[in-house]
This record gives structure tokens, sequence and C-alpha cells, in this order.
């Protein structure tokens, strides 16, 4: 917006600089860029490589908050819900989910009453409301233990989580700003209005100036802090690091719905519909002390989710049974909740300036159905710092490939098999999930090698092109989830010819 002083011509100076890969920080990068601000996001690691792709995967209005009174996350999150599934209907779509009532646990009024509230609290428009549903007749029901024989069925959404983290960082890349992965954040030092900051990639070592900061560096939130020079680092953190643990099991089920449910705990897991051939099961909330400490679940925890399920359906499961697990580390801000389970997962902002005037800001908490809202606020809290920054903007666009006339996948989906007669339908459908409207870039060279897995040589080459892919890991695990489905010689194979093929 501002050009820099002569003096600085050799120093790059953006109007904000973004730390932090995940998703409130692509969702920061941008609303900031659209809104004509100059910016740059440094990540330290690969986008979503951290809590953003090792989610329960839903854009959801959070059921279980209501029992906490948390009735303004619940309906901001029902709100956000139904703009990004406008948004973005390639990589978000409706789902149904099973809830039975289980005598001796919540009642079965209280469950109406809150699904009740859950069907009204943020002006549903797009998804069908809430029906009782009972066994018989080749029910919902059938697969699950005989005890159970009524429940109710209601709707939220399915996410590829880490494909809206690389969409958010697309879109901010087209309005204008640089996206610079594997890069970390060295040290900050405020001066003269500005923050200076020297970033690192491998060896590489460069200094840039900001007129502004937005840290969310997710788990490592506080711990960035300490870059910062002069800055007064709290002793007593706000932040609750709780890891939550999923597993995956060949498919239990038939159908496209999900299960949701009730533990004697008072905690609810999901069993989900996962990669055509899985079920996906989670979560777990379990207290996490460091962030540089890898989270894996444990046996404790895979014991917990196939005892938990177990408990449900008739089909049993074993840790035996699982083909792969996934843990994340949610970034809480600390209430001071006993229980893990109990944090907040509201976000929290936290304005600072450290010697100088520019704004300083570290995000707390958050959830994926929520980023959209949380970058909005973000920029609300520091708008005054920019006084030629642009409006609001983000609440009617679409994310990149999104742009699919009423948001009717499927219409779009039979389009495209007239544009490719000579591709397996199957691959068309993949391809259009993975991309939507930008499927013709993708394929405007063809399909390319086959690697297995319905990972092709178009993919990576897009993804290296367009999404900042610069490992095979990012390509088979993040950007797509091929690397499920394909064998441990398809896996070597792919990587290496990913670390020889010529891709930029």
């Amino acid at each position: 917006m501002t050009s820099p002083p002569a003096s600085e011509t050799k120093i790059p100076v953006y109007d904000l600089l973004v730390i932090g890969g995940g998703i409130n920080g692509t969702a920061v990068a941008r609303d900031a860029a659209g809104r004509g601000l100059s910016v740059v996001l440094c990540e330290k690691d690969d986008l979503a490589s951290h809590t953003s792709s090792a989610s329960t995967k839903l854009i959801h209005g959070g059921l279980r908050y209501l029992e906490h009174y948390d009735f303004k996350l619940v309906r901001e999150s029902l709100k956000e819900r139904e703009i990004l599934l406008r948004a973005a209907p390639h990589i978000i779509w409706p789902l149904r989910f099973i809830l039975p009532y289980d005598e001796g646990l919540r009642p079965k009024w209280l469950l109406r009453m809150g699904l009740f509230l859950y069907d009204n609290l943020g002006g549903r428009e797009l998804l069908p409301g809430t029906k009782t549903r009972k066994r018989g007749q080749g029910s919902r029901f059938d697969v699950l233990k005989d005890r159970l024989e009524t429940g109710f069925e209601y709707s939220d959404c399915w996410v590829e989580d880490s494909r809206l983290v690389a969409l958010n960082a697309v879109d901010a890349a087209q309005q204008g700003a640089d996206i610079f992965t594997r890069t970390e954040v060295r040290s900050i030092k405020g001066e003269e209005g500005l923050y200076r900051a020297e970033i690192q990639n491998g060896v590489n070592l460069k200094t840039i100036k900001a007129r502004g900061i937005v840290n969310a560096a997710g788990p490592w939130v506080d711990s960035l802090l300490s870059t910062v020079e002069q800055s007064d680092v709290k002793d007593e953190t706000t932040l609750r690091l709780v890891k939550g643990s999923h597993i995956v099991v060949p498919k239990l089920y038939d159908g496209d719905h999900a299960f949701i449910f009730q533990n004697s705990d008072e905690r609810v897991i999901f069993a989900i519909p996962y990669e055509q051939n899985f079920t996906l099961i989670g979560t777990t909330d379990v207290p996490h002390e460091k962030p540089d400490d890898l989270p894996q679940a444990s046996a404790e925890e895979i014991q917990y989710l196939c005892d938990c399920v177990n408990e449900y359906f008739e089909t049993q499961t074993t840790p035996t049974d699982v083909v792969w697990t996934y843990s994340g580390v949610r970034p809480l801000y600390d209430d001071k909740a006993a229980e893990a389970s109990d944090v907040t997962r509201d976000y929290v902002l936290d304005l600072q300036k450290y010697e100088t005037d520019a704004p300083f800001i570290s995000v707390y908490g958050g959830k994926i159905t929520t980023s959209r809202k949380l970058a909005d606020h973000v920029l609300e809290k520091i708008k005054h710092y920019y006084p030629d920054m642009g409006k609001p903007w983000t609440k009617k666009a679409y994310f990149p490939g999104g742009n699919i006339p009423e948001a009717d996948f499927e219409e779009f989906y039979q389009s495209q098999l007239d544009h490719y007669p000579d591709l397996d339908p199957k691959l068309v459908r993949l391809f259009c999930r993975r991309y939507g409207t930008r499927v013709t870039r993708v394929l405007k060279d063809g399909v390319g090698r086959l690697f297995g897995g319905d990972l092709t040589e178009a993919d990576a080459r897009y993804l290296v092109e367009y999404e900042w892919a610069k490992a095979p890991e990012d390509v088979l695990w993040r950007r797509t989830k091929c690397g499920l489905h394909m064998s441990e010689s398809e896996r070597e194979s792919f990587a290496e010819w990913f670390r020889h093929a010529k891709l930029n």
C-alpha cells in the first residue's frame, strides 16, 4: 500500500507478516491480501503440516459445545458452515450424522432439544434439518447393536482440511501475497515504527520488514514470542496444548453417512466414511506438554477409540485392524478448565506492541470452521493501523476452484464427464473433488504417468507449480491422501520419480 523509504529499498517492506501456514495463518493472509495489504506468509514446514491436517475433517457447529453453554461459538460456527459450503463445494460437502439414543446416557429429550437449537441457531438454509430415526427396514441403525433402537439424524459438513489450507494460500497468492514455505522466522525486532524479521530458508537468511505481524504459529504461538527482542514474554503461558488422535480402519459399514456416539466419560466419538474404503474414528483429548514433541497416537488412545466404537457397532474393531493413525496438537486458549475436553474451542486474539507502535497480534485457539471469521476479526482489530485497507470481502467469495454454479457438485461433475470422455469416470470425479473448476488447468497436458492409488503425474506437476508441494509427502499425505491407497513400493516409486523429475 505504501512505498518503502529510499533507504530501505534493499529490504522488502510489507504491510503484514503472517507467521504460520495452518488454517488461521492462510485465512488471514488471504483476507488481508484481498483488502489491498502487501502480505508475506512464512511457514517453517509445509502448509497444513501440523494441526490443520490432523483434524476430524468436519465443518460443524460443535454439537457438544451446547452442553458448555457456548452458544456464541456454536452460532458463529453454524453460520460459517453454510458460507464455506457455498465457497468450496468441491472440497466441502454435506454429511448426515446418526446419533443413536443410548439408555443411561444423555436423555432423549435433551438430545432432541440440543438438535433443535443446532438446526436453528445459525440460520440454516442449505442443509436438511434433524429427523427422528429408528431401527428396521434396512435403516442405518441395523449395523448397530440391538439395544440401540432409536435416535436422530442431523446435518453437518465434511472438509478436506489440508486442501482448504492450500486453497487459502493459493487465493492469497492470487491477491498478491508472497507465500514462503519451509521458511522459519528466526528473530523479530521492533524499530522505527516497523518490525525487522530475520527469516531462514535452508541455509539462506534474509531480512524483511513489516508494518504489523500476525502470530498464527499454532502450537508454537507462545514459543514464537521468545524470538521478539525486548518482548516481555509472560512466565505463565496462555496456551493449552491438547492432543487429538484418530485411527483409520477398513470400512465398518456401507453408506455415505457418519455416526456420532456418546460415551460414559461424556465425550463423543465420530465414525466417518473415509477415502471410499475406510472408516475414520476420532478423536481423543489428551494433554500435550511441548509443541516440538511429535504427536503420535498412543496404544492407550488406539484402544480407547476401538473400545468406544465397539460399544455401538456389531462389527468389532481391534488395534490390529488399524491401517493408519494421525495425531494433531490443538493450540487452545487456556481457560483453566480441569479437563482437556472442556477447554474452550473458541479463539482469542492478543494484540501487543513491542518497542514500536506497529501491531503484533497472536492467535490462540480457533478451529477450521471459524477460520474465515477469525481472519475477519484479526483485520478488524488492526484496521486503524491501515487506514487505506479495503473492506471485508470473503463472505461471498469463492475459494479457487469453488465457483461451481449453485454449488451443485454433481451437476459440475457430469459436465466434466463430457469434457473428458476418454478418462475413467472415477478418475474424473477425483480430479473434480480435488480441484473443482481448476481441473482444466490440472489436465491441460493430459494425465501423464499413473503412480497407483489414483495419483497421477498431472496431480504432482500442478501441486508443485501452484500449491507449494516440495516433497513427496506433501503430495501423498496433505494435498491428497493417495498415500493411503498405495503400496509401500508405489510410494517409494513416486518419491523416486518426484526427486528426479523436472517439476519447477
